[in-house]
């Protein structure tokens, strides 16, 4: 049997819009004799859907859509398609995997393990279900899974999230393919799992696998595609592209025969890093139906690397950047600026905050003069913000707050000022690797692109005379650390001072992080980098007493 195997980008809730995509994808596998056409998790909602699986109207016409105009793409002729979609049973709800053929819905095989962590809340819209059963593809007893129905292994995993494994009674039935149906979001070191997990379950149970996973950027999560497809031997034999769209076939007799080579592992590094911001900015940017963005250029490294990002996302011809100086402003600040949006050939402006500030200074200030305290720091921001907000208004640009997460962390930043704006590309980067993805940006061009003198200078806000990061923070390649055993290895101030930091730092650095919680709140969408960014997958609450 010839399997065409689709790796789709879908919009989420545009159901229309992503049903034509599996009409197009149909059509042109049918083109290529395939025999069955298989489909991501949720494909017409998209992943993840959320609160839109609460309609009743959305889950009608997904339901419409799979009935009238996909299924009949089935019958004659045409292929067996394997949709991901949610199913209705009663009152209940499922995510599911609806095998269609000969234009109708054939089989249902619904998902059974329900994530409820970390970035995922299916416990919310789905209902477990406890039905499995072997489907025939063609002269193969396939197991059919839904996503975190593979993700529990417990030979595997030294403590499984779940009592229930379902492949233990889908290979227990005899299957001899495990196909999975996946929406699995990029972050660091999850190639690197996958790579090792996937091989292990086809080793294990003498079957082949075949994982098709979801691709593009859907809010704050990138999903980086990457489907892969092992042989029984736990070899792999193919590996789909990273971050884009692809149509790809696999013969069924080809998947029990040995790896015409050894493919290397996945590269998950800075490269990566950078192909996922770009993708999930793009999307971000495109889906919410903007063709262009705007954003603050200061000179340091924080909005010259998102200045890069956009450029190489949605073209350079649709950025903007805006120099902003205060009274406090260095001169090379300006120059770097400038010198950055020539190196990226972008638009950019120069609109004094010096005026508008002096004219606050005199409202609130009895003397007439800056006093150079915080509220006249966090008072320069805003004006930076306002300038932003109405460019956006009357000129159609999308706001780039360029914040990164070691600053969102300690609550360095200034709400409703440099954090406003509809995206935040990186704020889940910590700020070293910001410096990382700044040089490798240099490097991969082949020319300097963003200026020597924005990575190396000392970092600095410029809301003060001679002001510095250090001036109120630890250095970064001090904080950094702090940040990550507390906030994605969950580590108390004992055990991060029991790894060599300084006891009154490690407290300073906690202290920061819980008082600006309410910060981070208001603050514009990022895009999910590491295993725990700030958002939907951190559940904090504000007002506490835990300390």
């Amino acid at each position: 049997m010839r399997i065409a195997l689709t790796q789709l980008n879908p919009t989420i809730g545009a159901l229309s819009q992503n049903a034509e995509k599996v009409k197009k994808y149909v059509k042109s596998a049918s083109k290529k004799d395939a025999e069955l056409v298989v489909f991501t998790e949720l494909s017409l909602s998209g992943y993840p859907p959320k609160d839109l699986m609460l309609y009743e109207s959305f889950l009608d016409r997904e339901r419409e859509l799979i009935v009238n105009e996909i299924a009949p793409l089935s019958g004659g002729s045409g292929p067996k398609i394997l949709i991901g979609a949610a199913h209705r049973s009663g009152s209940k709800l499922y995510n599911g995997a609806l095998l269609l053929e000969e234009g109708r819905i054939k089989s249902i095989h619904l998902k059974t393990l329900l994530p409820n962590f970390d970035v995922f809340d299916e416990e919310r819209y789905f209902t477990r279900c406890i039905d499995r059963r072997v489907e025939m593809i063609g002269d193969l007893p396939t197991a059919i899974t839904v996503c975190e129905d593979i993700w529990n292994d417990h030979d595997y995993f030294p403590e499984p999230l779940y009592d229930i494994d379902p492949l233990v009674s889908l290979f227990g039935q005899g299957a001899r393919l495990l196909l999975n149906l996946s929406a699995s979001p990029y972050h660091l070191g999850k190639h690197k799992l996958r790579e090792d997990m996937l091989p292990f379950l086809a080793k294990k149970y003498n079957s082949a696998v075949i994982y098709l996973n979801q691709v593009g950027g859907n809010d704050d999560l990138v999903f980086d595609g990457s489907s892969l497809v092992y042989n029984q031997h736990g070899e792999l034999l193919y590996r789909a592209s990273a971050l884009e769209e692809e149509l790809f076939f696999v013969d069924s007799e080809d998947l029990y025969k040995p790896a015409v080579k050894v493919v290397p592992p996945d590269r998950d590094d800075i490269g990566t890093v950078l192909q996922v911001l770009r993708l999930g900015l793009k999307d971000y940017v495109t889906k919410t139906g903007f063709k262009k963005v705007v954003l603050g250029l200061s000179g340091g490294i924080d909005s010259a690397v998102v200045a890069a990002l956009a450029a190489e996302a949605i073209g350079r011809e649709n950025v903007l950047g805006v120099m902003m100086p205060s009274p406090y402003s260095s001169a090379h600040s300006v120059e770097d600026a400038v010198a950055l949006a020539d190196n990226l050939g972008i638009g950019h402006r120069l609109i004094s905050i010096e005026k508008p500030f002096q004219s606050f200074i005199e409202l609130l200030n009895d003397s007439k003069r800056p006093v150079q305290d915080l509220a006249e720091e966090n008072l320069q921001a805003r004006l930076r913000s306002n300038i932003l907000m109405n460019i956006s208004n009357r000129e159609g640009y999308m706001v780039l707050a360029t914040g990164n997460k070691s600053e969102l962390a300690v609550g360095y930043s200034t709400l409703y000022g440099d954090m406003s704006g509809g995206l935040a590309p990186i704020a889940d980067l910590p700020k070293m690797m910001v410096y990382d993805l700044a040089w490798h940006i240099n490097e991969v061009n082949r020319r300097e692109v963003i200026p020597e003198r924005t990575i190396t200078k000392p970092p600095s806000a410029e809301l003060r005379p001679e002001q510095k990061d250090e001036d109120s923070l630890p250095p970064y390649h001090i904080l950094d650390p702090i940040l990550y055993h507390y906030i994605e290895e969950n580590l108390s101030a004992a055990d991060i001072t029991a790894r060599g930091y300084g006891e009154e730092t490690v407290k300073k650095v906690i202290r920061l992080v819980d008082m600006s919680e309410f910060k981070r709140r208001q603050a514009a969408t990022g895009l999910r980098v590491t295993t725990s960014s700030f958002g939907i997958g951190r559940r904090m609450p504000i007002a506490r007493g835990f300390e």
